[in-house]
């Protein structure tokens, strides 16, 4: 078991949305999915190498009762890869490697790897990276299809959240 850079660490425990898994690493709670965020030390006055895993389902494996066509998979898996080459530019990292997007049969891991300058700014682009990949995934959530899992609580989410702000609209407007 690796140890988190103390100041990393502080950050880490601190922060409203992140959690403490057994392993020395960190769960972000706000998400439908699995994460991992850990860090080990940096060179120089660096606060942190942090490590964020995210993992997604694929398409076929959200998707409830039918089977997805592979040419559908396929074009569902390229367009994310694709959307999350730009997830960097949500952060303000120091450097960073280019994005590890793997697929198996029924998972996507999405792996991103960074030098934080400053822990508080390490822990929240480690948030803001796992919304970005959230985010991308609910982008790519194809029409006609019934979700299971992940897939569906985000659509229930964004469902729920729709209709409260019709409700907001409602609610201040005579009629």
């Amino acid at each position: 078991m690796t140890e988190l850079p103390g100041p990393v660490e502080r950050e880490l425990e601190n922060h409203d949305a992140f959690e403490s898994t057994d392993d020395a690493s960190y769960d972000l709670t706000t998400t439908v999915f699995e994460t991992t965020v850990t860090a080990v030390e940096a060179e120089g006055k660096r606060d942190g190498r942090f490590h964020v895993t995210v993992t997604l389902p694929t398409l076929d494996a959200a998707v409830a009762n039918e089977a997805v066509a592979a040419a559908v998979e396929d074009g569902w898996f390229e367009t994310l890869e694709r959307r999350l080459e730009d997830v960097f530019t949500v952060a303000r990292m120091g450097t960073h490697e280019e994005p590890a997007i793997d697929r198996d049969t029924n998972t996507v891991t999405v792996t991103l790897e960074y030098v934080a300058w400053d822990a508080t700014e390490g822990v929240e682009d480690a948030k803001a990276l796992v919304e970005y990949v959230e985010g991308t995934f609910a982008q790519g959530i194809v029409p006609g299809y019934e979700y299971r899992g992940e897939a569906a609580a985000l659509l229930d989410n964004a469902q729920n959240r729709g209709q409260q702000a019709a409700d907001g609209d409602r609610g201040g407007m005579p009629m």
